[in-house]
């Protein structure tokens, strides 16, 4: 049974992580609205219900809910080819139910199928991507959006490209500000009364001391002063009309829901947003220093109600997201109450301090986010899989590989196909014990079968068999066997009826179930083979 736990309980530190959440949330709200090509207010709308609806039905303590850099490519794809964007939300919107059922059906059981070293893998690639694309954003380069993790970006260049071709545009106030932001986010623990201090946390420290620092640039007018360019960009209503404005309500015409384009995009929203959930669940729950897990089923269920609820107001569609995961794990976050507390800050922000969040430098920003993307995939990450063996590094690094240069999906589905061609492996080496015995008249070469024998293990079982020479005495023993495929009990029962006569070997069969109906010589002849006494 489940221990409950008072979400209100640590609210001290809840609140300071949740603070830490909501900076790096709203421009990651705001970029992957831009490259979805949906309005930009519609990232803040799906940023505040995951936040405050997902967060509070979810069982998660960790993770956090929000607009998804791994759906930017879908949505975009889908508003083009449904024409109007209200009638994308009608996809949204039936998405949400269709994540709703697979909650009540159960499907969130299948994240309990998902191997450590590809969840571990999957972080560590994450990582790596989120500090490549930070860097240009850490030196005053902005071309690309904040949220976008594509290798490849829209312009055509790749990750690394753009990373190189930000020293060309350099912007040395971004520098000092984002060198300044870093000292911040690494001291700040490492002094003992600061760290006391949990109410106001590093971020928040460095991120007045960009806007301070860059408003000292202004006023004296320096060349180091960061432009509007490169700064968090809030959309502002100055009125109630403008306000209500914002919001864009689904499309439910009777050519909407007899579309088909509308039904096969919610069909795949529902399907790729649940998939990244149950895995960003996954690595949520591994980061919780408590320990505690997830039930996925309900979680599905809180997805769908978001999912539901941000179509009906303009929102995007959402996921549980590993960026702003992690971000709430690594500030200290105790329960759910943080992921509640950035929702309803980044709500309040949009009604009250856009303008003031609007002086906040990306560059301040991108710092954070280059100490997230470090933690993800430090060196002793790798080292750890490394020390582990082939068996959990080989799936671990092509998950890495695979999430930087194709996407998340990708390299979750190439690194599950990795690890279940070595669990194969691994069952066709173990399905038997092979060895030779030497006693007085002559040599007994004993075969111990595993206790699942499947049919995957035919080919190494016949291989064996057929090697075995003329005039040996073989024992085959299933004493500890359970489970043995029809396969292989055909071959071992013609290996005892043909070969065996043609080529003089004399066989014993040790604990076969007689269900198996193979002529099970017994503990008899067991011990006409074992009563002889060795040389």
């Amino acid at each position: 049974m489940t221990k409950k736990i008072d979400i209100l309980a640590h609210l001290k530190s809840d609140f300071a992580s949740g603070l830490v959440v909501f900076l790096v949330a709203l421009p990651l709200c705001l970029g992957i609205a831009l490259a979805s090509g949906a309005p930009l207010f519609s990232g803040i709308i799906s940023g505040i219900i995951g936040g405050i609806v997902v967060g509070f039905m979810s069982k998660s303590h960790i993770s956090v809910t929000g607009p998804a850099a791994g759906l930017t490519a879908i949505v975009l794809s889908a508003i083009t080819d449904l024409g109007a964007y209200n009638v994308f939300l009608t996809a949204v919107i039936v998405a949400g139910l269709f994540q709703l059922l697979l909650g009540f059906i159960k499907a969130g059981s299948i994240s309990n199928y998902f191997p450590t070293n590809v969840i571990e893998g999957m972080l560590a690639g994450i990582g790596i991507i989120i500090f490549m694309k930070q860097i240009p954003h850490a030196v005053g380069y902005d071309k690309v959006t904040e949220g976008d993790t594509a290798f490849i970006e829209k312009s055509g260049s790749t990750v690394i490209e753009t990373l190189i071709e930000g020293f060309n545009y350099i912007n040395y106030g971004s520098i000092i500000i984002t060198i300044v932001a870093l000292t911040i986010l690494i001291v700040w623990d490492k002094i003992p009364f600061l760290k006391k201090i949990k109410l106001v946390p590093a971020a928040l420290i460095a991120v007045f001391s960009g806007i301070v620092l860059n408003e000292i640039f202004i006023r004296t007018g320096s060349s180091l002063q960061v432009s509007k360019d490169h700064l968090v960009s809030l959309p502002t209503p100055s009125s109630f009309d403008e306000f209500k404005a914002i919001f864009v309500l689904p499309d439910f015409s009777t050519s909407t829901l007899s579309n088909s384009k509308m039904w096969l995009t919610a069909a795949t929203i529902a399907v790729v947003a649940s998939i990244e959930t149950l895995l960003c669940i996954e690595a949520a729950d591994r980061m919780d220093t408590y320990k505690r897990y997830t039930d996925t089923n309900v979680e599905l269920k809180a997805q769908g109600i978001g999912n539901l609820l941000s179509g009906l107001i303009g929102g995007l569609p959402m996921t549980s997201v590993v960026v702003r995961s992690s971000a709430n794990a690594n500030a200290g976050a105790r329960t759910k109450a943080s992921t509640i507390i950035h929702g309803f800050l980044l709500l309040i922000s949009v009604l009250t301090i856009a303008s003031f969040l609007n002086k906040i430098p990306l560059a301040t920003l991108a710092a954070i986010l280059l100490l997230i993307g470090y933690r993800l995939a430090k060196p002793s990450h790798f080292m750890h899989f490394i020390a582990k063996g082939k068996y959990q590094y080989i799936p671990f690094i092509a998950t890495v590989l695979a999430v930087v240069f194709l996407d998340l999906l990708w390299g979750v589905g190439i690194g599950m196909l990795i690890s279940i061609l070595f669990v194969l492996i691994g069952n066709y080496k173990r399905a038997y014990s092979f060895r030779k015995e030497e006693y007085t008249d002559g040599d007994v070469i004993q075969i111990d079968l595993a206790q699942e024998v499947s049919f995957l293990n035919k080919a190494a079982i016949k291989s064996t068999l057929g090697a075995i020479p003329e005039n040996s005495k073989v024992i085959i023993n299933a004493s500890d066997t359970v489970y043995i495929a029809h396969d292989v009990l055909d071959l071992i029962r013609e290996f005892k009826e043909i070969k065996s006569v043609e080529e003089n070997i004399t066989v014993d069969l040790i604990g076969f179930k007689k269900a198996y109906d193979l002529d099970n010589s017994g503990e008899t002849e067991k011990h006409v083979f074992l009563k002889h006494s060795k040389n």
